[in-house]
């Protein structure tokens, strides 16, 4: 029986995915690790996208029995948190850095108590410099706002991750090392949503965390 590959979080993750066809993964990270894996391990895996564009951590939980549980992944990797602030900042309707820890770790004790399991790869949230809602010259001051708030998830991610024994990967630091190299808006033109570069990045460091715990025995 195939193992089931469940990606899950926000628009970062949909990536334009179908709703309807789960065989559609986007145009994101996900289906450059469905491209990747199911090249180097034909028929082992079934990969499912199931991430929504604007959700925050609360529309995640709200969803947790039809979108984690029913679907019974063998293994799952998780990056929400970047609309937890943004919505605040634009629509005054975000999730609190506290309460964004205490919904998180909600769903990770659902989630494991259902499927034990799951192994779970958790990706902290980011946000680099760029146009659109991250623009700098037309919204003053308003990206180190926005920058402070979701490092304030990314740590709080970091400890429920720690909390359950679960590998996180950090991609404000690998973002930010990459753009030592080319101009934030190379990886991620509005400062959110990653360009092809951005998605490569994450793929690859998708796959190194899953070579990490696939092997791992619960």
């Amino acid at each position: 029986m195939k193992k089931v590959i469940l990606f899950q979080g926000d628009s970062i993750t949909s990536a334009a995915r179908s709703r309807d066809n789960d065989l559609i993964l986007g145009d994101g990270y996900a289906r450059l690790v469905e491209a990747s894996l199911g090249f180097d391990y034909p028929e082992e895996y079934t990969f499912i996208n199931r991430g929504i564009g604007g959700n925050r951590i609360v529309d995640l939980y709200a969803r947790i029995k039809a979108d984690i549980i029913n679907l019974k992944p063998d293994y799952m990797s998780l990056l929400i948190g970047v609309n937890d602030v943004w919505h605040e900042l634009e629509w005054n309707n975000g999730v609190d850095a506290e309460k964004f820890e205490m919904v998180y770790t909600l769903l990770l004790e659902e989630v494991r108590a259902a499927l034990p399991d799951l192994k779970i790869m958790i990706f902290l949230p980011y946000v680099l410099e760029g146009s659109g809602t991250c623009n700098t010259e037309a919204r003053p001051n308003k990206f180190d706002l926005f920058s402070a708030e979701v490092a304030k998830r990314a740590r709080a991610a970091k400890r429920v991750a720690e909390k359950f024994g679960l590998p996180c990967i950090d991609l404000q630091a690998e973002f930010d090392k990459a753009c030592e190299k080319a101009d934030p808006t190379y990886w991620c033109a509005d400062g959110v949503h990653p360009t092809a570069k951005g998605h490569e990045l994450i793929k690859r460091l998708w796959l190194e965390g899953f070579e990490k715990i696939k092997h791992v025995k619960k």
